[in-house]
């Protein structure tokens, strides 16, 4: 069959009111849930990064369907200005210190960066894995370490994970999920539980014109059910109690 032929075929298919293929739907999450989702789900359309930077774009028009972030402030933004529904809490985390498996900035816990001097990648204070850090470092009075060290900032956990793994870092502060992706290259250590700041991961449903509400329902069940929590908790999340 010609190429003009099957052209005028399908032109005269859609002046009938042939029904279109159904787009992907479009889910916007946190950086850190980028092995775990697609795992979960390969369906979806996956647009990944820092939680502000994709609240951002939501707020912008981005034709978002479902919002993961990875602390409550950004969703919840969203809700409070009508744009997304009630958020709800699906996981959790913990931070932990990341080095590269030659250590060659001689780390043994975090108070070996008091004595300064060495390259320390974080996320920048307006991500929430940047944020977490700070609070993190200023409950154990080692705020100092920012400035004692060289730092480089990151717009998301991702870049500061591959960062050490690649070793342009001596170290860096990460979730405990993006440590475990990248631990044939690294090591972790454990930062006290005292000090950890209660990072929770929320999801909604984005309220735009157009937007698959259907399908961002049916994609929040699964995040929540016993599919999700089973893939979550694989890939090193923490979950919270069943409501």
């Amino acid at each position: 069959m010609r190429r003009t032929t099957l052209a005028i075929i399908l032109a005269a298919l859609v002046a009938l009111g042939a029904p279109a293929a159904a787009s992907a739907l479009n889910v916007y999450a946190a950086t850190s849930l980028t092995n775990v989702f697609p795992a979960l789900n390969k369906g979806p359309t996956y647009s990944f990064g820092g939680s502000n930077t994709l609240q951002l774009q939501i707020e912008r028009g981005a034709p978002a369907d479902v919002f993961a972030s990875a602390s409550p402030g950004e969703a919840q933004a969203l809700f409070r200005e009508g744009r997304c529904t009630r958020p709800v809490t699906f996981a959790i985390n913990r931070l932990v210190l990341l080095i590269p498996n030659s250590n060659p900035g001689s780390i043994t816990s975090v108070y070996s960066l008091r004595s300064g001097g060495r390259k320390l990648s974080i996320g920048n204070p307006g991500v929430p894995i940047g944020a977490y850090t700070r609070q993190l470092l200023k409950r154990m009075r080692l705020s100092s370490i920012l400035s004692s060290n060289t730092v480089s900032q990151q717009t998301n956990v991702g870049q500061v994970a591959s960062q050490v793994a690649l070793g342009a870092a001596d170290a860096g502060f990460v979730y405990y999920t993006d440590g475990f992706s990248v631990r044939d290259r690294t090591k972790m250590i454990s930062l006290p539980k005292w000090a950890q700041p209660p990072v929770r991961y929320q999801i909604c449903a984005v309220r735009r014109s157009g937007a698959d509400t259907r399908g961002a329902a049916a994609f929040i069940k699964q995040v929540t059910g016993k599919a999700g929590r089973g893939a979550l908790k694989a890939y090193g999340f923490g979950l919270p109690p069943r409501s």
